[in-house]
């Protein structure tokens, strides 16, 4: 990887755009349809109907999705809650978000009704009775530290909202808390932090069934999630990152300039590559409601979800 592309006058994704400007990029998502999708009986299956197959169907076990980009301000946590919304919407129960950012995270503020102020501090407080805990009253009890959506589609478990206990996980913590959220749940979707060196966000890349690349069209956002490519490569995770679902959010209603560069590109980085509109019920930045969202963003949120769960 070459560290010094920073300060280079082209950025290095446009780069490898002008040496390979093959095939169309990803279509963005059609407009105009609905967000849950009933099966039809009287005629041929849609493609939002495949979709809804692809989400239904039995895993072979429980599988994680880790949602990464070292930059902040790149739709991680909003494509954590949208997937986990759309997945659980899907399948009616068993997908849980979790901010495991290391520092104070927004996940809990964000999704899920706060019946109660426990996070992941309070959830390793407990953890070794939780562990040992019968399987009868395992998921009963990891309830008690879990918010969950106002709709009941999918549980959140919070990361620690007050900086004073903000606390980094060890690998061997991290291992534990998913080996245990993996005996409550079917998709356990994981909004990482920032810091690619730290223990915590590399185990959960290690442990993951499926990454998925956020990011917005800018040249910034575009470089960080670049660089973080060339780094799973280093470090052993090249086919976890061939194998990404990138996603590519719109955070503006009109189309911006890098859009298709970028499609192009991460198309060439990654498995694929999918776009999700402008939605304004996003643009506040507080709490997400999938239910507010326009029928397009639904749309579009399936597509992305069926192409993260195509493969587990």
């Amino acid at each position: 990887m070459d560290r010094g592309w920073q300060g280079e006058a082209t950025p290095r994704w446009r780069v490898l755009l002008d040496r390979a400007r093959v095939g169309p990029g990803q279509a963005p998502a059609q407009q105009g349809m609905p967000g849950q999708v009933e099966w039809r009986t009287a005629q041929a299956p849609t493609e939002a109907d495949r979709e809804v197959a692809i989400l239904r169907r039995e895993l072979s076990g429980p599988k994680v999705l880790a949602f990464a980009n070292p930059k902040g301000g790149v739709h991680k946590t909003t494509a954590t809650v949208l997937a986990a919304a759309t997945i659980g919407g899907a399948r009616g129960r068993g997908v849980l978000a979790w901010d495991d950012n290391e520092l104070r995270g927004t996940l809990g503020l964000r999704a899920g009704s706060a019946r109660h102020a426990r996070t992941i501090r309070h959830l390793l407080r407990d953890l070794v009775q939780l562990e040992n805990a019968p399987i009868y009253e395992m998921a009963e009890r990891v309830d008690d530290y879990l918010r969950h959506a106002s709709d009941g589609t999918y549980d959140v478990l919070a990361g620690e909202e007050n900086p004073r206990f903000a606390q980094r996980l060890d690998q061997h913590t991290v291992r534990r808390v998913l080996e245990l959220l993996c005996r409550t749940h079917d998709i356990i979707c994981v909004d990482t932090g920032n810091n690619v060196e730290s223990a915590n966000w590399q185990t959960v890349l290690r442990a993951c069934d499926q990454l998925v690349i956020t990011t917005v069209p800018r040249e910034d956002a575009a470089f960080t999630a670049d660089w973080m490519i060339d780094l799973l490569h280093e470090i052993g995770l090249g086919e976890l990152a061939n194998n990404a679902v990138t996603v590519l959010s719109c955070a503006t209603p009109a189309e911006p300039p890098l859009l298709e560069e970028l499609r192009r590109h991460f198309g060439q980085r990654t498995r694929v590559v999918v776009t999700v509109p402008f939605d304004p019920s996003l643009e506040t930045g507080s709490s997400i409601d999938y239910g507010l969202l326009q029928p397009n963003t639904k749309r579009a949120w399936l597509a992305a979800t069926a192409a993260m769960m195509s493969r587990l």
